[in-house]
């Protein structure tokens, strides 16, 4: 099992007798580094990959009984780098609001209807979407630590807790240390202090220090809205209006943008993954790219459009080497929990963009921002079997349009070398 932190190590490939290996033929593999396949397999051993190549080399080379996928086209499991689980019953409830913070009253009224019961149903309902989209790896954030032990995950987790101390500020290292004793009944977990305008400088200090301590990951919306930016230089607006009336200071009226606040605030080392950055001036960026951070950065095309955010400053990103992912976001701000569906937002947008480079953002780029580069998002010898399989009818270089462009529930999935029986 991965550890929860930032990184596994190479396992190597494994290695068995021959009535031990599972050959998987496709049509079509994208292994994801170098090109792909055509006829190509892939060899299994457990709930590792043994080898990728021709169909008829990797035949030779391990034997095994070989399972045959048709005319379909195999590639690695994508990886939704930014998800609220807990939200999915929310889907359709909330119609676009006139600004972010009446979204956020209105999210706040819908959650204040739901139950305990509520939300274990809407979490395992997200899981199985989630599959039928051929998600094999989640970044999860939620509300509700203490849920996930009667949660069975049916695809590899990482479970955030998403931390907000805005009414209580005085006890962030409680409220950090509460949720983590919850978070620790799972394999995979990390801290999510929710952002600057929400979580106080103590908390975001506490999480920190826990993360260190226990070797996780930690994330945060950053820089999501204008009405945060406007905060901050304009003294007021809507969403500054809002904490004024929940008699909140924790973000207001200092001069700094939210990006610059984090940087003075934390030590935003390689552990963050950073959510948005949808609001930020090319200093902020520049200032980022300079900071210990690998510059993590998740992306939700549909969630963005949703909410009508000025544009997302990709090309500027990319150009300064950030590590661009894509999520998401919750089902009270989209229409469902396809990564597909976000590629082909995000390419409507950015058409210069190739669909290679998208895919790459739902496994190899997400792989590296969970710490999980020797282990997920490529099909590689040593690394996880976390495959999916869909219907080809197109090869050689017209096969990213093929993955990007399909719009059905993935048919065929194996999550860490298991098939899994999709509904």
């Amino acid at each position: 099992m991965e550890r929860a932190g930032n990184s596994t190590g190479s396992l190597g490939p494994p290695k068995a007798d021959r009535d031990d290996v599972k050959i998987l033929r496709s049509r079509v593999v994208v292994p994801m580094v170098g090109e792909p396949v055509e006829n190509g397999a892939v060899a299994i051993i457990g709930n590792q990959i043994a080898d990728v190549g021709p169909f008829e080399e990797v035949r030779a080379g391990h034997g095994g009984d070989v399972l045959d996928l048709g005319e379909q086209i195999l590639l690695p499991g994508l990886i939704n780098a930014h998800c609220h689980l807990d939200y999915t019953h929310l889907r359709g409830q909330i119609p676009p609001q006139k600004s972010f913070t009446d979204w956020i009253r209105a999210i706040n009224a819908s959650k204040a209807e739901l139950t305990a019961g509520d939300y274990v149903a809407s979490i395992n309902e997200g899981f199985a979407e989630a599959l039928r989209f051929g998600t094999t790896t989640i970044v999860n954030l939620t509300a509700f630590p203490e849920l996930i032990a009667e949660i069975k995950e049916p695809i590899r987790t990482w479970w955030f807790g998403e931390l907000i101390d805005v009414r209580h500020p005085d006890q962030a290292r409680e409220i950090v240390d509460r949720a983590v004793e919850s978070l620790r009944s799972a394999p995979r977990w990390g801290l999510a202090p929710h952002a600057p305008f929400t979580a106080s400088a103590d908390l975001y200090a506490r999480c920190e220090e826990v993360a260190r301590r226990e070797d996780v990951l930690l994330t945060t919306h950053l820089a999501e809205s204008r009405e945060e930016m406007q905060m901050s230089f304009d003294l007021g607006g809507p969403l500054a209006e809002f904490l004024d009336s929940l008699g909140a200071d924790l973000f207001e009226y200092n001069g700094v943008t939210p990006v610059q606040h984090m940087l003075q605030t934390c030590r935003f080392d390689t552990r963050w993954i950073v959510v948005h950055l949808n609001s930020v001036l090319d200093s902020d960026l520049e200032l980022l790219a300079k900071s210990r951070s690998k510059r993590h950065v998740v992306h939700c095309p549909r969630s963005h459009s949703y909410f009508g955010h000025e544009p997302f400053q990709f090309k500027v990103m990319r150009k300064l080497g950030f590590n661009i992912c894509l999520g998401t976001d919750s089902l009270a701000s989209n229409s469902s929990l396809s990564l597909s569906s976000e590629m082909r937002e995000l390419l409507s947008k950015e058409p210069w963009i190739s669909p290679r480079e998208v895919l790459e953002m739902a496994t190899v780029n997400a792989a590296h921002a969970i710490g999980q580069a020797d282990s997920l998002g490529t099909i590689s010898p040593g690394y996880r079997a976390d495959l999916i399989a869909i219907p080809s009818t197109q090869t050689g270089s017209d096969v990213f349009d093929a993955i990007v462009g399909f719009e059905g529930k993935v048919p065929w999935m194996m999550v860490d070398g298991e098939i899994l029986s999709l509904r």
